[in-house]
């Protein structure tokens, strides 16, 4: 679970510049998410403890972003935040404990071992 919570279109739904996940990978294959000041198009990408995600400038003032935001206020201890610049920084991977949704690890399990 800590590498799922790790990976970029995951984080850029904790941030909640997106209102679902599957928004939050079609931002990313658009190009709109940059980490550590390089813009990453890949969705799996892995993301290591201090790596900063942003949105692009360009992009900043898409409604869309904006408004997710404004929504989104929720705040996660491995995760800090800076909704005014929409950006972040991933701080450590999540403890089980730490990951909010009832997840049953032994289905997870299965479906990567086949």
């Amino acid at each position: 679970l800590r590498f799922l919570e790790a990976r970029l279109d995951n984080t850029v739904f904790r941030f909640g510049f997106a209102a679902t996940r599957r928004q939050a990978r079609q931002m990313v294959t658009h190009r709109h998410i940059m980490v550590n000041g390089q813009v990453v198009n890949i969705p799996s990408y892995q993301l290591r403890p201090g790596d900063i995600v942003s949105v692009r400038p360009r992009s900043r003032h898409n409604r869309t972003f904006v408004e997710n935001v404004k929504k989104n206020r929720q705040a996660f201890s491995w995760l800090e935040a800076d909704r005014r610049t929409l950006s972040g920084k991933f701080l450590d991977f999540p403890e089980r404990s730490d990951i909010p949704e009832n997840i049953r690890e032994q289905l997870i399990v299965e479906l990567y071992s086949k």
